[in-house]
This record gives C-alpha cells, structure tokens and sequence, in this order.
C-alpha cells in the first residue's frame, strides 16, 4: 500500500472516530504499529491530525491527554503485561489513590499515600506536600508511569505539577524504572522528568526497537519485557 493511500485511510478512520489507536490502526491497515507512527507524525506535522499518546486525535477532538477510561480501554492488554506481580511483599508508597485502593487489599502490602492535590480522572496526588513526602522516603525500587518515552526526549509528562513529584522519588531511590507500554514509545509530552539512561531503565510490555531502543542500550539503560 502507497504512503498517500495509507494517510487517505488514517485520516479517513481518525475523522470517523475522533481518536484511535496505533495498533488498532495497524490492524486495519495491515501494517506494523512503527509503519503507523511515522504516518502519524508526518500527517501531525502536516496539521491533518493530531499525535497524542497512543495513536492520533483528530483536530477537532479534545486537547490534552485521553482520559483515564479511555486508556484503560486502549491499552489494558499491555498495561495487564507491565503490572506488579501479585506475589509481592512490602511497602508501597504512591502518589496514586487507584493504586492504593487496589494494593490495600493485599494483606502483604502496607501502603503508604502521599498528600497534596487529587487530579480528577486517574485520582493522582501531587503538589509541594506529595514532593516532601517523598522526600523522606529512600526507596529500594521505584517504578514511575509516564506520558511517553523518547530516544531523545526521553521520560516526559502530561501534568506539570507532577513533574517535581516524580524527580523526587527517582532522585532517592536505590534502583528506578519507567513503566511504560508500547503505546508509549516515541511519544513526546509537553514536560520533561528525565533521561533515559542507565539510572533509569524500563518495563514494558514488547521491546521498543528502532532508535528508542538504541539509544536506551548505548546509554546503558535496562529493559524488561516479557
């Protein structure tokens, strides 16, 4: 299939649906998932649609990241590949009150939740309190989520009022990782948290590839996935 026709078709299924996936897109094309995000990058920089985390949005559909529901629905595949294993035991300490809620029924799980202001949507906390709570927390793993991973970018995020909380917790911690599905990688979000390197590895759910992975191997950076 020639370029022209693949982004006539792209356009044609954004228009209709206002956002879609990358691998949803890929499925309908019947190509690969990377074939998808440099079509989705050109037609972005071209103003036919818009690059948002996952896939693409159309021009007209709302700004700003995809909304909790929405990102379950999109990628729990993925999400279900990265999660914790249920057979952990010990502390957690979140800025997340779903997660908290989720790990408090765990009876070898003490949990630990930071103050501050509670976003609507995925009922993340952060400001100044959840900053210095982490700072009294030395941890011996820290596992961050993400807006999306870069080669070059690397870790950035949607909220900037995050963005503090989470160089907190991987300034203390003894070991760090981002959590980050493939729907992620090559994903640029407005605020930058840090490099990508080898203070700083990744868990995920296929290995990205291409020049996120080069780059990640070259610094020095671990990668887990199935």
């Amino acid at each position: 299939m020639l370029a022209t026709e693949r982004h006539a078709r792209i356009l044609g299924l954004v228009t209709s649906r206002q956002v879609a996936s990358t691998e949803d897109l890929a499925l309908q094309l019947c190509v690969s998932p990377e074939t998808i995000r440099r079509d989705i990058r050109v037609l972005d920089q071209r103003g036919q649609l818009r690059r948002v985390r996952g896939g693409a949005a159309s021009p007209s559909a709302a700004i700003g990241e995809p909304q909790v529901e929405e990102r379950q629905f999109l990628h729990r595949a993925e999400k279900e590949t990265s999660a914790m294993a249920p057979t952990f035991r010990g502390t957690v300490a979140t800025t997340s009150l779903l997660v908290a809620g989720e790990l408090a029924a765990h009876r070898d799980i003490e949990v630990l939740i930071c103050g501050g202001r509670v976003r609507a949507g995925d009922l993340g906390v952060s400001n100044a309190n959840a900053v210095e709570f982490f700072a009294g927390i030395n941890a011996d793993l820290a596992l961050v989520s993400s807006g999306g991973v870069d080669a070059q970018r690397g870790l950035t995020d949607f909220h900037l009022d995050e963005v503090a909380t989470r160089r907190q917790i991987l300034r203390n911690a003894r070991r760090a990782y981002v959590l980050a599905d493939s729907s992620k990688f090559g994903v640029v979000a407005p605020h930058f948290v840090a490099e990508m390197d080898a203070d700083l590895g990744l868990i995920t759910d296929r290995n990205p590839g291409g020049e996120l992975e080069r780059e990640l191997r070259r610094k020095g950076g671990a990668i887990i996935c199935p």
